[in-house]
């Protein structure tokens, strides 16, 4: 044995020691939420009924499916695509199983099952599954399509692992839809090839994932089967990045550099977000799961750090990130350009994921702030109203000229050649009931405001909480809080920090005047103080059936400025209302948009327009220089024109 095996092993031995305990906070699954009107729902009914059947039939057009077929020897053919385009079918399955949770549709279960039967096919007799290599075998030209002459050899590019790594949450998601096992087995069949092929033991690879997703999937399926071994797995392929010197050479198909696939220093000592901003926030969230299952000190300092720096000197107002064309990339600190703004899609998705684990560690509010503000605003935007366009990327102005990777001047795409953004629409927009309720032993977390009903167990009690809203348009916010029997627990409700004079977390951004918090509590009728905890409104009380709270935030309209190191927004301001970022496009102020300013303190009058955008709420001034925005996810659906979120800010 080499002392470079031994090493490994040694290392390998130390993390398995620690799987000890899991999150703090449970999230209070999907299955048990029902949302049932408003804002979320329509976007949800919109998901299952447009999104999702609108993916399945691009991936029918161009052939996605056949790739499953001809490489479990259904039919002949050749591969159509690019080698990580099954990892999109995948997610798009995910969303599907999750819309299954929400409102089961028995032709969508079916039509599902036919998928699996053809992903089983494909799937090598080892559990080995990637349909370009079963397809073209360990060819030499294999290397043209970036996948590498032999299993795992060009991972920074192949994205074999990335693909499964969807794979098993698409599996995850159906077995708890479905209770059916088929989809879950060939995920588990696969990731037992992984332990056995992937570690620090003679005769296995040592693997750095090139597109991380796969540190995600693999702690989902230890949840879901008990199995250590995954986590150890995921653990070993953390604990290899910037370790060049302990495993083989990691090679860079495109000399991009290693700190685009965040291997440039070991995990621990990165203190800075880097690289393409979505497998580094997939990496990130998956770091936390491993903070949070292994106690793990040094990586939750190493998580802590980076969320500083992405959030407080890396975030865009709409909470989009990776503002970098060039690789997909997080840029310097305070490097913001607006035009030239990237903010992909899919990095709002990880952004989402990383920030709602953070929250399920601390019980921190600024972590559910930051996940409303991509939300609403920073992942909304990068689809069409009618759920079947999307943007790749999402800038904060534009000339209405751009190319926004669809190859046409500054147009929502019905697709895209690299379609991972409509993918991951799909399958965030079903999973939102499972972010609303949290539990933390016996207390109830309140983080996000929809209509919606779910049944917690409190000391043994039932007790089903129900919500009615008109949120984002409405701060009146109403949360029955009934158990079938007098209790007594806490139930902590996020008062959001823009409710609080803090648009984000840090200095970043702020608010240019700061007012009085408009924040009113009340239980069955009675006022009652607004005691802060970590962001959330403190309530513990002995409740009976039928009791009524009603949280009242005030939605005065505010005017954002940035960081004056934030070059692109000096001298300039940001319009929003509650959580939602405003902008101006051309098509409401006589065709501009970019040469539109704010004079200090103008004063806008909200108005609700039910016939508008599928009905949003949209600000106006008077005098002589009207002006209309709009929310920022609202924007380019009525045509390519300027926009801007950003205004010269004039004197008045």
């Amino acid at each position: 044995m080499t002392k470079y095996s031994l090493w490994l092993i040694c290392l390998f031995v130390s993390v398995r020691i620690g799987l000890a305990q899991e999150y703090p906070i449970t999230a209070v699954p999907l299955s048990n939420v029902r949302v049932q009107s408003g804002f979320w729902y329509d976007w949800m009914e919109k998901a299952r009924t447009v999104t999702i059947p609108h993916a399945f039939q691009k991936f029918t057009e161009y052939g996605k499916f056949d790739n499953f077929a001809v490489a479990g020897g259904l039919k002949k053919g050749t591969f159509n695509g690019i080698r990580f385009d099954e990892s999109d079918v995948y997610k798009v399955m995910e969303g599907a199983a999750y819309s299954l949770q929400n409102r089961y549709d028995p032709k969508l279960d079916r039509y599902l099952d036919s998928l699996i039967t053809l992903i089983g096919a494909a799937q090598e007799p080892d559990g080995y599954l990637y349909t370009i290599r079963t397809i073209f075998k360990d060819s030499t030209g294999l290397k043209d399509w970036i996948a590498g002459p032999y299993r795992y050899s060009f991972e920074n590019g192949s994205h074999e692992l990335y693909n499964v790594g969807h794979l098993y949450e698409a599996a995850i998601a159906h077995f708890q839809a479905t209770g059916k096992r088929a989809f879950l087995d060939i995920a588990i069949k696969n990731a037992n090839h992984l332990v056995k092929t992937i570690g620090p033991k003679p005769g296995q690879l040592v693997v750095v994932p090139g597109h991380e997703e796969i540190e995600i999937a693999l702690v989902k399926l230890y949840r879901v089967t008990g199995n250590k071994r995954y986590v150890d797995l995921a653990r070993f392929m953390v604990d290899m990045r910037g370790r060049s010197d302990k495993r083989p050479l990691f090679l860079d198909a495109h000399n991009l550099g290693p700190a685009y696939f965040q291997d440039h220093k070991p995990v621990v000592q990165q203190t800075e977000a880097v690289g393409h901003a979505v497998r580094a926030q997939y990496l990130y969230a998956g770091l936390t799961d491993l903070a949070a299952l292994q106690n793990d000190q040094a990586i939750r300092e190493a998580v802590m750090k980076i969320w500083q720096d992405a959030t407080t000197r890396k975030q865009y107002v709409t909470g989009g990130v990776g503002a970098r064309e060039n690789g997909e990339a997080f840029d310097d600190p305070y490097v913001l350009p607006n035009d030239a703004a990237y903010a992909e899609t899919c990095a709002a998705v990880a952004n989402l994921l990383w920030n709602h684990r953070l929250f399920l560690l601390t019980g921190d509010a600024k972590y559910m702030d930051v996940f409303e503000r991509v939300l609403y605003n920073g992942f909304l935007g990068g689809v069409s109203l009618e759920g079947n366009k999307f943007f790749y990327v999402n800038p904060m102005s534009s000339n209405g000229k751009r190319d926004f990777g669809n190859g046409e001047p500054a147009k929502r795409s019905p697709w895209f050649g690299v379609n991972c953004c409509p993918s991951n629409v799909a399958r965030l927009l079903p999973s939102l009931p499972g972010y609303i309720y949290a539990l933390r032993n016996n207390e109830l977390f309140v983080n996000l405001f929809t209509d919606s009903q779910t049944e917690v167990t409190m000391n043994g009690t039932a007790v089903t909480i129900q919500q009615q809203t008109q949120y984002p348009w409405e701060g009146a916010i109403k949360l029955g809080v009934s158990p079938k029997k007098a209790i007594a627990f806490p139930v902590l409700i996020r008062i959001p920090g823009w409710a609080r004079n803090h648009p984000m977390p840090g200095d970043l951004y702020r608010y240019a005047t700061a007012r009085p918090t408009g924040v009113k509590l009340t239980v069955n009728g009675q006022t009652v103080p607004v005691v802060l905890e970590n962001g959330y409104a403190k309530l513990f009380r002995t409740w009976k059936p039928g009791d009524v709270v009603t949280l009242t935030l005030d939605m005065p309209i505010r005017e954002v400025l940035a960081n004056e190191k934030v070059k692109a927004d000096q001298g300039k301001v940001s319009i929003e209302r509650g959580p939602v970022v405003y902008c101006a496009e051309g098509v409401d102020n006589d065709g501009k948009a970019l040469s539109l300013t704010h004079a200090t303190n103008q004063s806008y009058s909200p108005e609700y327009r039910k016939e508008l955008l599928g009905g949003v709420m949209i600000l106006k001034t008077a005098g002589s220089k009207p002006m209309t925005l709009i929310p920022y996810y609202a924007w380019n659906n009525r045509g390519a024109t300027e926009m801007t979120v950003w205004f010269g800010q004039l004197a008045k």
